[in-house]
C-alpha cells in the first residue's frame, strides 16, 4: 500500500510519503496562496494520483483538551474537499506538537535556519504518517 502524510499550513502543505507502510519519507512542501485549499486541494489530488496512493493521512492540530479548534476544522473541511474529487481512503489523525517537534529536531543539528524553515513542514508530515504507521502497524 502506498500512503500519503500532509500536514496542512495556511501557506504551505508539508507531504510526506511511505510505499512499505513502515517507515515514512519526507517528500515535498507545496506552497499555495494564503487560506486557498482549493488551491491546495488540486495539488495534492495531483500527488495522489501520480503516486497512486491507497491512504491519505492529514494532520488534525488539536488542543491540549483534545478540541478541534479553527485550525482543526479546516482540516476537517480540506478531508472533505478532496472527497468530493477522489476516492481513496482518508485518516484525520492528531498532529499535536509535530511543528514545535520537528522545529527542534532541526534546529537541534547543524541545519542553517533557512532550511529549518523549508523542512519544517515537510518533516511533520513525516512524524504525523509515521505515527499513524506505528499504530496500525501495532495493533
Amino acid at each position: 500500500m502506498n500512503y500519503l502524510g500532509l500536514d496542512l499550513g495556511s501557506k504551505t502543505v508539508g507531504v510526506s510519503n511511505s510505499t512499505s507502510g513502515i517507515i515514512a519519507n519526507n517528500l515535498t512542501t507545496i506552497r499555495f496562496t494564503e487560506n486557498n485549499y482549493d488551491e491546495a486541494s488540486l495539488e495534492v489530488i495531483k500527488l495522489v494520483k501520480s503516486n497512486k496512493i491507497d491512504v491519505l493521512v492529514i494532520g488534525v492540530p488539536r488542543h491540549m483538551n483534545h478540541d478541534l479548534g479553527i485550525r482543526g476544522q479546516i482540516s476537517v473541511d480540506f478531508k472533505e474537499k478532496l472527497l468530493e474529487s477522489i476516492e481513496i481512503e482518508i485518516v484525520l489523525w492528531d498532529e499535536r506538537m509535530t511543528t514545535q517537534i520537528a522545529l527542534k529536531t532541526l534546529s537541534s543539528g547543524k541545519t542553517k535556519y533557512q532550511k529549518q524553515r523549508k523542512l519544517k513542514d515537510e518533516l511533520a508530515a513525516t512524524l504525523i504518517l509515521q505515527n499513524y504507521l506505528d499504530f496500525i502497524n501495532n495493533k
